[in-house]
């Protein structure tokens, strides 16, 4: 019998390599729900391909238009619930949380909720609101299985019979690797000028634009960290980041006899949906395999915090204070839009999330008080980049 997904976010690219990866895979899965945004016409390409039960479009001038130019047998569903309905449906077994963002909070914890198998791949579910999202999965009878390569590649080094939410036996240390992102290796390179197009070239991985200005930043390492320290119960003193530019080592893990184990394999996601899709089985991901003997020299670097501000401001909060980890991915949303509509600077990000850090206080006890603080820290975001910001560059 194959097993049912549901893909929360199935026109991004973690969407996409899923529907990949399920279709190397089709005696094994099916597609039960797609979940988009707007883009209306990548989803009528997907539902005349794999038939979903049904489509969902969270805007409504989009989903206007694919009800005028879709003609297929996949129902749209547009009420407020319908992504969380999609989500716990009991026909669905593996929901795939793949919406950028703190959207996809809820539907990821209603999922978790009704003991679904969860497949993470929306990091702010863990950097916000890790404690909650694991207790629930564990009362519950959740799974989650981690999507992102470097936690994924932890999982692979781990044993089989290890379950997330736990504190892996005989592990000392984690080392989560960093590709750098595009300016990494540019010391010259003067981030009040940086545009959008440059921040968004990532030299190894093809990502949705604001993971990328992540990783060009650093935050989206800073934001891993703390998903590793709720997904691996480890402490934020056994988390380490290693620059590995050449993205082929995915993480590491250290064990208390001075064993590394490593995962390698090309910067491609569908290796890691595969791998959680199937886990802790195996099976085929259509990714190419790893040419050791084509393969770079693998270097290691040791991060630049003063440069790559962002990373330093995660591991504060993840040392100091975890509740602030709400303030943190808020501010840094607010800020990545903002550069990415060219309101704000590059160099401008880290100060938005540093201010917003200062100026926002709260304790996370509940999913309810979680929602408030990140509406919170959205609004002091959007204040200070009112008071302080202009138009710094036009493309043209």
């Amino acid at each position: 019998m194959k097993l049912a997904v549901c893909i929360l976010g199935a026109t991004g690219s973690i969407g996409t390599s899923t529907l990949s990866v399920i279709s190397h895979n089709h005696d094994k899965y099916q597609v039960h729900s797609v979940i988009a945004h707007k883009n209306y016409k990548k989803l009528i390409e997907i539902c005349h391909k794999y038939s979903p039960k049904y489509a969902v479009l969270t805007d409504i001038s989009a989903a206007t238009q694919f009800r005028s130019e879709y003609k297929g047998s996949t129902q749209l569903l547009t009420h407020d619930t319908a992504v969380i309905d999609c989500a716990t449906d009991l026909e669905v077994h593996t929901v795939v949380s793949a919406m950028v963002g703190a959207k996809g909070l809820l539907p990821t914890f209603a999922a978790a909720a009704e003991g679904k198998r969860v497949l993470l791949a929306n990091k702010e579910s863990l950097v916000v609101a890790g404690p909650l999202l694991m207790q629930t999965a564990l009362s519950c009878g959740a799974s989650i299985v981690p999507v992102d390569s470097e936690h994924n590649a932890i999982l692979q080094a781990l044993p089989e019979s290890y379950k997330v939410g736990t504190r892996p036996a005989g592990v000392s240390k984690l080392h989560l690797t960093a590709s750098g992102g595009p300016f990494w290796s540019k010391p010259d390179v003067d981030f009040n000028t940086v545009t959008p197009a440059q921040a968004c070239s990532h030299p190894n991985w093809s990502m949705g634009s604001k993971i990328t200005v992540d990783s060009a930043t650093m935050m989206n390492k800073g934001l891993e960290l703390i998903e590793a320290r709720w997904l691996f119960d480890m402490p934020a003193e056994d988390l380490n980041v290693l620059v590995h530019q050449q993205s082929i080592i995915h993480s590491l893990v250290e064990y208390c006899d001075g064993s590394l184990v490593a995962q390698l394999g090309l910067p491609d996601m569908s290796i890691p949906i595969a791998y959680a899709l199937s886990y802790p089985a195996r099976t085929p991901s259509g990714a190419k395999s790893l040419d050791l003997l084509s393969s770079r020299a693998l270097t290691f670097e040791k991060p630049d915090l003063k440069r790559f501000p962002c990373l330093y401001l995660a591991q504060q909060v993840l040392t100091e204070s975890p509740d602030k980890a709400v303030v943190l991915n808020a501010a840094n949303e607010v800020a990545v839009e903002g550069f990415l509509k060219q309101s704000l600077s590059f160099a401008d990000i880290p100060v938005i999330v540093e201010k917003t850090l200062s100026r926002v206080q709260g304790v996370v006890e509940s999913l309810d008080a979680i929602m408030s603080l990140d509406s919170q820290s959205r609004g002091v975001a959007q204040q200070l980049m009112g008071e302080t910001c202009q138009q710094y560059y036009s493309l043209s």
